[in-house]
């Protein structure tokens, strides 16, 4: 029996000027299956998606809905052709209800029907087996609730084409797990779901189709039972590549930051962090995990010196001879004054790593301009710098003058960590360094905060797949509403665990520290 078309893309084409994002595109989704997309970071995935979901215009090409060749001009014209894209990035009023997020923009007569929307609501719900309060303020909610309401909002718009966009990329294990039931029981009601992800190993597990574009190109689709990671990643690259996280074992490990206590309120005076504790040795991967928001970033920039702290210590142990200094409420300069070789790699790159409209050698000086004496600033070493980094971690970039904001993701971030890095750390941070980044870029990434590890450099990780920090940390440490809910050793640990760490409440008696 042939399977119906749901939705068909014909030799779509889309430039942003001299950039070609995709090239006569061809793509399939049939009813009542999951269709996940992959490749590389600038490979078009979502910029094809948007376009489905009329948020850009294709310059070629046509789209067919149901059989028939349509135009969408705008999201509005999606949800016509029953077309709802759920983006990374949520679009939810806070001090709104779910209800009444689930009803903005819906055109109605008259005054809003808040009760027939609860109850419609209501009934999705137990349709597909979604938990959710449909009167709780999504400024109350999780991150998982609140995406939920995101699938709710164009389901309740009558939508049969959804598209996830990294829909896992902040959620527990378990709470993937119920994600990929509600999706799975809606590809059984006929509903065709298209889901953008980076994970190979939830592609595995929840698709029955992958299409992998390639430098803007369809390169093929597969059926997910007759293909494998490796295959996947070569179809992505168009070469083999390895996938082996090498983790070599901890040498003469020395204590290098103890943190004792930290504890800071935000302005509302709720608690950012409560009693954070632990140490990170010289020569290993100290990992962090926990739920997107759980005082991971605050924690970092506390030690950086950003982040205004209540009460804690902050004590570095210099490498030379051992001597501790404190940390404390000191200033960035005030850090490096102290010969304290501590380096950041921020979540936000382009908000306080990078300058935007710098070009990259400008941005390898932001490091050095203090050194500087009189009117001239020196450029050959910083153009050297960055020419280096460009070779070694392979940027795809015209050249060491080019505007960092015209780089990709991954681009940005290896000029990032390849600047840090440089400055010859002996504590190096790096909070989500591979986030949105595709499989490739990634490993480069994990195989340079390994090679630092092995100089002797105490690493400090913060990632959201649990798959890797398992992969790649000497130990892992679990932090939950700003509270440490224990630390684990990386070779012992099971991924169900860590995710149970990541939603309990945090008892200082049980968040015991296992492999110390």
């Amino acid at each position: 029996m042939e399977r119906e078309i749901a939705l068909s893309c014909r030799g779509i084409t889309k430039t942003f000027g001299r950039v070609v994002a995709n090239k006569a595109c061809d793509l399939d989704v049939y009813k009542g299956e999951i269709l996940a997309i992959l490749g590389e970071n600038g490979s078009g995935k979502t910029t094809l998606m948007n376009m489905v979901a009329g948020i850009y215009f294709p310059d070629e090409g046509q789209i067919y809905v149901n059989g028939e060749e349509v135009t969408i001009a705008s999201p509005k014209d999606a949800f016509r052709y029953k077309i709802g894209m759920i983006h990374q990035h949520f679009k939810l009023v806070d001090v709104f209800t779910a209800c009444e997020n689930i009803a903005l923009g819906v055109e109605d007569e008259g005054k809003y029907r808040l009760a027939e929307v609860k109850k419609k609501v209501i009934e999705i719900t137990q349709r597909y087996g979604f938990i959710i309060d449909p009167d709780k303020r999504i400024s109350d909610m999780a991150v998982s609730e609140k995406q939920t309401v995101e699938i709710l909002k164009v389901l309740y718009r009558g939508a049969d084409i959804l598209i996830l966009d990294e829909p896992t990329a902040v959620l527990t294990p378990q709470e993937t797990e119920k994600l990929f039931a509600v999706l799975r029981r809606m590809r059984e009601d006929g509903k065709s779901i298209i889901i953008i992800t980076h994970k190979m190993h939830e592609v595995l597990s929840i698709s029955d189709r992958v299409a992998v574009l390639r430098r803007g190109e369809h390169a093929d689709t597969v059926n997910t039972a007759d293909t494998s990671e490796a295959q996947l990643t070569e179809l992505m690259m168009g070469k083999k590549v390895d996938l082996n996280i090498q983790r070599s074992e901890p040498k003469d490990s020395v204590d290098r930051l103890v943190v004792s206590g930290l504890s800071s309120k935000n302005a509302e005076g709720r608690p950012v962090l409560s009693d954070v504790s632990f140490t990170a040795r010289s020569g290993e991967i100290l990992g962090i995990a926990g739920i997107a928001g759980s005082g991971q970033r605050e924690l970092l920039e506390a030690i950086a010196g950003l982040y205004h702290l209540d009460a804690g210590e902050i004590t570095y142990l210099d490498p030379t001879d051992g001597h501790p200094e404190n940390l404390r409420d000191k200033t960035p300069v005030q850090i490096r004054d102290l010969g304290v070789r501590l380096s950041f790699v921020p979540e936000d790159r382009l908000g306080m790593g990078l300058v935007a409209n710098m070009d990259i050698v400008d941005n390898m000086m932001l490091r050095s301009y203090r050194k500087g004496r009189g009117m001239f600033l020196h450029r050959k070493e910083p153009k050297d710098l960055a020419e280096q980094i460009i070779e070694e971690l392979e940027v795809v970039t015209p050249g060491a003058t080019t505007p960092v904001r015209q780089l990709s993701g991954g681009n940005v971030q290896k000029v990032l960590v390849g600047r840090e890095i440089a400055a010859a750390p002996s504590v190096l941070m790096a909070a989500y360094p591979v986030r949105g980044l595709d499989v490739n870029a990634s490993y480069t990434i994990y195989n340079l905060l390994n090679r630092q590890k092995e100089r002797g450099v105490a690493v400090i990780f913060v990632g959201e797949d649990l798959d890797v920090l398992l992969e790649l940390c000497d130990r892992i440490m679990v932090i939950n509403s700003g509270c440490v809910t224990g630390i684990v050793d990386g070779r012992t640990a099971q991924k169900d665990e860590l995710g149970l760490l990541m939603t309990k409440s945090a008892d200082r008696e049980e968040a015991t520290e296992e492999g110390a």
